[in-house]
């Protein structure tokens, strides 16, 4: 592999809750700079920043009124510069968050666009005539609620948003759309950022026919399976103009030197999804692969992901890794907030094959903050307050529908404020209450610490060629009930992978020559490693 985002590690960010350096309570630019040195050291190679542009905030900068600036609560246009020189000083790459979809209702291009008909900029953004009073063009559900048309009466047309109401769906039928938004993507790419995450991209065209999406019996949207509100959205999504313009984004980054990449927010059947790759690996660079956010503490879990992986997307299709992000409960709560299994989720994510996601605060073992529905500020969770905290925690909707419980402050020491801000200062969002006993300061000093484990796997993948880039192989004759084991193998040099992910000791023969020891979650009491058994709950990394 001779690119560097086949083979790189990720980071996530969300900006607000990660370290505010000017004591307003929301984390900005300047304290992303202040923490680079921490990732760097953790060891990852790339970070992933949610967006940072000129936004009303109504979805947390999801809302971009101006892709040309900075949200003033972020910093400044010079802060960014900073942010990706100081990046790339360290050796890293940056990557930032492009929303292409939509805009804010408060950009300039809607603000022309619904104030008359005959607007030039009215055809930038999707309108269509109602099919009588008060009812839409058609029957087309947003990801997040029944309805994606919204009726404006000062023109009498409606316009679509595939999200929320105050985020009008871009017409990418429109060239000039199209070639506004890649003069965004340039702009950011000549101030040196290596890359974009592009959210939900499968979104970006639509059946120009506005045919009703057909029905299905399914109302909750889940994470690897967009469709919702009892409909299919064969018309709203996956739509086979994304795969050429995959292409055709591919081919604006490839104007710039440096091997510029992206990763796109996408959801499907497999043979659909990976043709935003390109049938010539000429399309997206990487796509987002969710069935990871499914996650079932088992070992037919695990085994099944690397299956997949090595079956539907093999070599030179690069997979990922995704346990978590901004829109997802945190990996924790599927654990039982267990950090032995937590560290058991990081050595797989680090040592499969493919490029491992990490969203912050995952490597100390953050969990959901118990935000109520009628204190949230997410604007998906105000949408549903009518359900009220005790029936929305019953029907088990309140961490789906309240996703800034995935997004509490990140939990630097165990001072007032978890160190996200100072002691004086409201942080945005409550601050997790196990932030005392759980944070940076007090694990970075814990060898035993799931932070620790963290830093030691990725230390081990960054200097290993077969850990990084090499093939891997399944083993499973021989192998106990409860175990998982794989070899990675990159010229002469090998890794060898073995989990239990069980309650009790097992015995394993090594078939492989790999019988150096590089790594265990837990203690080992001998150092032979071509019969040995090995504790519940843990695993190991040998080497040849």
């Amino acid at each position: 592999m001779d690119k560097w985002w086949q083979k790189t590690t990720i980071y996530q960010i969300y900006p607000r809750s990660f370290a505010d350096s000017n004591r307003d309570g929301v984390g900005d630019i300047p304290g992303i700079i202040s923490k680079l040195d921490y990732l760097q050291d953790l060891g990852f190679e790339t970070i992933w920043i949610s967006p940072l542009y000129k936004s009303p905030q109504m979805d947390h900068g999801y809302d971009v009124s101006d892709y040309y600036s900075i949200a003033p609560e972020y910093g400044t246009i010079k802060d960014a510069e900073k942010l990706i020189k100081e990046v790339h000083k360290r050796g890293m790459k940056i990557v930032f968050d492009m929303v292409m979809n939509h805009t804010s209702i408060e950009h300039d291009w809607f603000i022309q666009s619904r104030s008359s008909r005959d607007n030039p900029k009215r055809d930038w953004y999707i309108w269509k005539d109602g099919r009588g009073k008060n009812k839409p063009p058609n029957n087309w559900s947003s990801f997040v609620t029944p309805k994606a048309w919204h009726y404006d009466s000062n023109t009498d047309q409606w316009y679509l948003a595939s999200f929320l109401d105050f985020q009008p769906d871009l017409n990418y039928y429109n060239p000039e759309v199209k070639k506004a938004m890649f003069d965004v993507l340039r702009f950011w790419l000549k101030k040196g950022v290596d890359g974009f995450r592009l959210d939900i991209f499968h979104a970006i065209y639509k059946d120009k026919y506005f045919r009703d999406n057909p029905f299905r019996f399914k109302y909750i949207v889940s994470e690897n399976d967009h469709d919702g509100y009892f409909q299919s959205r064969v018309h709203t999504v996956n739509h086979p103009n994304n795969f050429a313009f995959a292409k055709e984004l591919r081919s604006v980054l490839d104007e710039f030197d440096g091997d510029r990449f992206a990763v796109g927010e996408v959801a499907g059947d497999d043979h659909i999804i990976k043709r935003y790759l390109g049938e010539k690996k000429d399309g997206l660079n990487l796509i987002f692969l969710f069935e990871t956010l499914l996650l079932k503490f088992k070992t037919s879990f695990f085994k099944g992901i690397v299956k997949k992986m090595e079956q539907v997307y093999p070599y030179p299709n690069v997979p990922t890794y995704v346990f978590g992000n901004h829109d997802q409960r945190r990996y924790m709560m599927k654990i039982n907030n267990n950090l032995e299994k937590g560290k058991l989720i990081a050595l797989f994510q680090f040592t499969a094959r493919g490029v491992p996601v990490t969203y912050y605060g995952e490597e100390i073992g953050m969990t959901n903050e118990t935000i109520k529905l009628t204190e949230a500020q997410d604007p998906l969770a105000r949408i549903y307050r009518w359900l009220g905290d005790s029936l929305s925690e019953l029907l088990g909707l309140a961490d789906v529908i309240i996703r800034d419980r995935a997004r509490s402050p990140m939990q630097w020491d165990d001072s007032p404020n978890a160190g996200f801000t100072v002691q004086e200062a409201k942080p945005w969002i409550r601050v997790h209450g196990n932030y005392r006993e759980r944070n940076v300061l007090i694990e970075s000093e814990d060898s035993d610490s799931l932070l620790n484990t963290y830093k030691s796997v990725l230390r081990i993948r960054n200097g290993s060629f077969a850990l990084k880039e090499g093939s891997l192989r399944l083993i499973e004759e021989n192998v106990p009930k409860d175990m998982l084991v794989y070899l990675r193998e990159f010229g002469k040099e090998r890794k060898l992978i073995v989990f239990n992910f069980g309650k009790k000791t097992k015995f394993f023969s090594n078939p492989t020559d790999c019988r150096k020891y590089f790594f265990s979650t837990v203690s080992f009491d001998h150092n032979e490693f071509d019969q040995f058994k090995i504790p519940p709950c843990s695993g190991v990394i040998l080497g040849n």
